[in-house]
C-alpha cells in the first residue's frame, strides 16, 4: 500500500510539473496575440505565423493543464441533479462517472498517440511539425487517465468504507 501511495505522490508531481510547463505558454502567447494585433492595427504589418504559434501553444497549455485541472477537482460540474440524491447515490454517480471517463480517455490516448506517431505533416507558413503537438493528446491524456485512476480507486474505497 505504501508503494501505491508513493507511486501517487510521484505521479501527481509530474502532473504538476507537466501543468506548470504548460503554464509557462502562457505569457508568450499573451505577447505574441498582442503584438500581432498591434502590428496588424497600427502598421498593417501582422506577425507571421501568429495563428500557428497561438494554435499550437494553446495545445501546450490546454493538454499539459488538464490532468491537474483534474487534480484540484476543477473541471465544471453539473449537480443540480445529482445534489438531490443521498450521499451513497451520490457516491455510486461518481464512480460510474469516473470509469465511464476512464473508458473515454483511453480511447483519446490510444488516438493521440496513434495519430501522432502517424503525422508527417509540417504547418503551411513556418514549417513546424505537427507530430509533437499531436503526441501531446497521448501525453497529456495519460497523465489525464492516471489521475482519473486514482479518484477512481478513491471513490471505490470510499463507497467500500461507507465514508459518505
Amino acid at each position: 500500500m505504501e508503494a501505491l501511495k508513493a507511486l501517487r505522490s510521484f505521479i501527481e508531481r509530474i502532473i504538476r510539473f507537466v501543468a506548470t510547463v504548460g503554464m509557462v505558454f502562457v505569457i508568450p502567447l499573451m505577447l505574441i496575440t498582442a503584438g500581432d494585433v498591434v502590428g496588424r492595427g497600427f502598421f498593417n504589418k501582422p506577425i507571421a505565423g501568429t495563428f500557428e504559434l497561438s494554435e499550437y501553444m494553446l495545445a501546450v497549455i490546454i493538454l499539459l493543464g488538464t490532468a491537474y485541472t483534474q487534480q484540484v477537482k476543477g473541471h465544471v460540474a453539473v449537480d443540480f441533479l445529482t445534489s438531490r440524491f443521498s450521499n451513497k447515490t451520490q457516491a455510486l454517480c461518481q464512480m460510474l462517472v469516473l470509469f465511464l471517463s476512464l473508458f473515454i480517455v483511453t480511447i483519446l490516448v490510444w488516438q493521440g498517440f496513434k495519430l501522432g506517431i502517424e503525422e508527417t505533416g509540417v504547418t503551411d507558413q513556418l514549417r513546424v511539425p505537427r507530430a509533437p503537438f499531436k503526441m501531446l493528446v497521448g501525453i497529456g491524456g495519460s497523465l489525464l487517465w492516471l489521475q482519473l485512476l486514482f479518484d477512481f480507486i478513491d471513490s471505490i474505497v470510499k463507497v467500500a468504507r461507507r465514508e459518505f
